[in-house]
């Protein structure tokens, strides 16, 4: 059985500094059995990231859309598994405005790291907390889950312009604040292939050069990445290739030294 006091260990043997930027996708079902549950992970990653800023995902893309436009700050509840939804709802936790790619941060700067996504019209704008995390030198911890769960990359596609992610038009969609204002936010969305679900090629270059590092928590097995070294890497090879992840074909190995 794993405690908040065995949790706390792993979080330092992973190295992730505790007075910097943590952004966590996770599955908590494969952390096996935690006394307390969820809440004790939550409570762990809080302790340990006291000192620092705490983020996790609470994306709603997976039914905020045209037709059910209205993305509501406190209530619509997240997409990505069973942390976030309860993260989201702690005291002093703060949530981004984004309609369908929002992020929930707990720290002293919470607030000026989320206030901005609802002013872009994509998914992970080089200006919004997706790219605010390439700014902060964030470590991106996926616990239990690989590469096609980190959103970040998605970023760096963005980024890097590859054409045919996202759609040329705009959907109406709305985020509804506590008090009921409604901010127009017209959104481009991904499209297209599910590109996430090609991420994983690129598994062993970025632990190759260090951009990435594997370790545990729980029983998980986790992937500890650092964000500048991921966009580093991958802005090359996309540059190189714009067509790296437009399939699920494992790389060629000459790539891996690119």
């Amino acid at each position: 059985m794993h405690t908040w006091e065995s949790l706390m260990k792993q979080l330092e043997q992973l190295g992730i500094d505790g007075k910097g930027t943590l952004l966590v996708h996770s599955s908590m079902k494969s952390m096996g059995p935690v006394e307390g549950g969820a809440d004790t992970v939550l409570d762990a990653l809080t302790a340990y990231m006291k000192e620092g800023l705490l983020v996790l995902p609470t994306h709603t893309w997976s039914y905020i859309n045209a037709d059910n436009p209205k993305f509501y700050v406190d209530q619509s509840p997240s997409c990505v598994g069973i942390l976030p939804e309860l993260f989201r709802k702690r005291p002093d936790v703060v949530r981004s405005l984004h309609p369908t790619h929002s992020v929930a941060a707990l720290g002293q700067d919470a607030i000026p790291f989320t206030n901005d996504d609802h002013r872009f019209d994509t998914p992970c704008a080089r200006g919004s907390a997706w790219g605010k995390l390439l700014d902060r030198k964030a470590t991106i911890l996926l616990v239990g889950v690989d590469l096609k769960r980190n959103t970040f990359i998605h970023g760096v596609e963005e980024w890097v312009d590859i054409p045919g992610r996202l759609t040329d038009g705009h959907e109406k969609l709305y985020t509804v604040l506590p008090d009921g204002t409604e901010i127009p936010v017209p959104s481009r969305r991904h499209c297209g292939l599910s590109w996430s679900e090609h991420f994983w090629k690129v598994d062993e270059v970025l632990e190759s050069r260090g951009a990435m590092h594997k370790g545990h928590l729980g029983d998980a097995v986790v992937r500890v990445c650092d964000a500048t070294a991921v966009a580093d890497v991958i802005t090359e090879m996309l540059k190189d290739n714009p067509d790296l992840f437009s399939d699920n074909q494992p790389l060629d190995h000459t790539m891996h030294n690119v």
